[in-house]
């Protein structure tokens, strides 16, 4: 069989750890609820008497579920192969991989293979509850069907790109940053045809616009060319993949170096070892230029979608979002993936017990991890900045309200930061601690966004809506709780889980209600408490954390 050990090994003994059958759980339990949340909601606010009106619930809520679902696999689906690859090379268990008996094709189609079948039973769970949602009516089977096609295309050939950066790149991180940078680009590239007055491009190109003409009556036409598209990127990163990677993966003999280019290249350490290893050495892996290129592209790419729209008489508010928003949401998980893996890595490497038994004290340890990660990933937080201040010269805001978002863009940033180390310093295994720190992400932005988008579609009276997002809003509480208390069950830990996803949501209903003003000044109590929350604790209970003591 030409997936051989490698599949044996991914498919038949990870998926029996816990983590994923809890993983299943969450995400019907999510997909459920979401489920009697608009339907309570539907009918907490107006009376549902005839066909018509069940079929119209039905096919909202299909709308709201689509883009969910999307995201949420695109997303588990490049996580699961890049750290697939990932792990293997931080514990160096790669290079037994390279001197087996397995062949190229069976390496890199064994180890995406493997990612994918954690996504494919995620999907599998989910289907039945798609299908419950078409029992109200307004979608037809073949509907149905095209969604979990286009979903489930989409994921492979994002795996596909996580599965070849992975073996590509020294460091998950940098996997990581040239994945979000490809999908990005998949994006963007569907946008661009949908300026261009091409939608059934876009729908041929762009895995979002794929997924909302397959809800269309004759969205039948565009599916053969996006499964052309997917199958197409597939081929050609795994084609990629399968004839680099021995030689992406062996060193090369070095050359012998003389001691008068020794001591030329002698460097000073500076004060805070930790922050002189993250800035100035490779310590996030070699060649960091490509990826600074690609985020360049990609702010480039947003400018450029800014600018036209900025010369239009009326600039369109939803194309806006699509040029900034994406790229926000990708520098949010590129920084929380690099803040979680410059703690993992020590410890997959072994070098986290010379930290440990080095006079260094816990509060040089984590204040070097933070302002190391900001630095190394400057690109990534800088430009995004950039993005929103170029709102207001291009008079798409006003300079009060391009201060609160840039503000407010800044406070989530180091949020994220901090949030990654945390988790990198309370997990003991580093596929927990990054899937932790970047559900925790997704789960603010994508989550919190989609309970609001409900409220929107369902909109009637806000009491009546407000005991089911109460709901949501307790059990991400709870959820949060769970992944950041795992080995130290914290106050300030738990005032926090229960109140960021709440002050959240209070914050999206400020937006729509148009009062920028309590935004900012929510997101700044929300997410400059929750920082603190979680800063203190990787000082205080450092030794804790990191194992020194019981």
């Amino acid at each position: 069989m030409i997936l051989g050990a490698v599949w044996e090994r991914e498919a038949m003994v990870a998926p029996r750890t816990r983590g994923l059958y809890v993983a299943r759980c969450l995400a019907a339990a999510s997909l459920l609820g979401i489920i009697a949340t608009c339907w309570l909601v539907v009918t907490g606010s107006q009376s549902i008497t005839t066909i018509g009106d069940a079929a119209r619930f039905g096919a909202t809520l299909l709308r709201i579920l689509a883009p969910l679902q999307l995201v949420l696999a695109v997303l588990a689906a490049a996580l699961t192969a890049v750290l697939a690859v990932g792990i293997e090379k931080d514990r160096r268990t790669l290079e037994l991989l390279l001197v087996s008996r397995l062949g190229d094709p069976q390496l890199v189609l064994g180890k995406l293979a493997g990612s994918l079948l954690r996504v494919g039973l995620l999907l599998v769970a989910a289907a039945p509850l798609f299908a419950l949602a078409s029992l109200f009516g307004g979608v037809t089977p073949p509907q149905l069907t095209r969604l979990l096609v286009v979903t489930a295309a989409a994921a492979v050939a994002a795996a596909a790109v996580g599965n070849a950066a992975a073996f590509w790149r020294d460091t998950t991180f940098q996997a990581l940053a040239i994945t979000a940078a490809v999908l990005l680009a998949w994006l963007a590239a569907g946008e661009v045809a949908t300026l261009a007055d091409r939608p059934e491009w876009a729908a041929t190109i762009s895995p979002a616009r794929a997924a909302f003409a397959a809800l269309a009556p004759d969205g039948g036409r565009t599916l053969p060319g996006f499964l052309a598209v997917s199958l197409a990127i597939t081929g050609l990163t795994s084609g990629i993949a399968v004839a680099g990677v021995r030689r992406w993966n062996t060193a090369s003999e070095p050359r012998p170096k003389t001691s008068a280019a020794i001591a030329g290249r002698r460097r000073e350490v500076w004060a805070n070892p930790i922050l002189w290893r993250e800035v100035c050495t490779r310590a996030q892996g070699r060649a960091m230029t490509l990826v600074r290129v690609a985020w360049l592209a990609v702010f480039m790419a947003a400018a450029t979608g800014l600018v036209i729209e900025a010369g239009k008489e009326r600039p369109d508010r939803f194309a806006v979002a699509a040029a900034v928003v994406p790229v926000v949401l990708a520098s949010l998980l590129a920084v929380a993936a690099l803040a979680v893996t410059s703690v993992t890595v020590e410890r997959d490497r072994g070098t986290l017990d010379l930290v440990l038994v080095s006079d260094l004290e816990p509060a040089e340890f984590v204040q070097g991890k933070l302002l190391g990660v900001i630095a190394a990933a400057r690109e990534m937080v800088l430009l995004p900045l950039l993005l929103c201040m170029a709102l207001v010269p291009l008079g798409i805001t006003s300079a009060e309200h391009g201060f609160y978002l840039v503000t407010g863009l800044a406070v989530v940033t180091f949020f994220v930061t901090v949030l990654g180390v945390y988790a990198g310093l309370s997990h003991a295994v580093s596929r927990q601690a990054i899937a932790v720190t970047l559900g925790i992400v997704a789960f603010l932005s994508v989550g919190v966004a989609t309970a609001m988008r409900i409220m929107v579609a369902f909109g009637g009276s806000f009491e009546l809506q407000l005991a089911p997002f109460l709901a949501a809003i307790v059990g991400g509480g709870v959820g949060l709780y769970a992944a950041l208390s795992a080995r130290n069950p914290s106050p300030a830990v738990g005032w926090a889980s229960a109140l960021l996803p709440a002050l959240t949501f209070v914050a999206i209903t400020g937006f729509l209600q148009g009062s920028p003003l309590q935004v900012f000044l929510v997101v700044l109590v929300a997410y400059g408490f929750a920082t603190l929350a979680l800063l203190i604790p990787s000082i205080a209970a450092f030794d804790l954390l990191t194992g020194r003591s019981d």
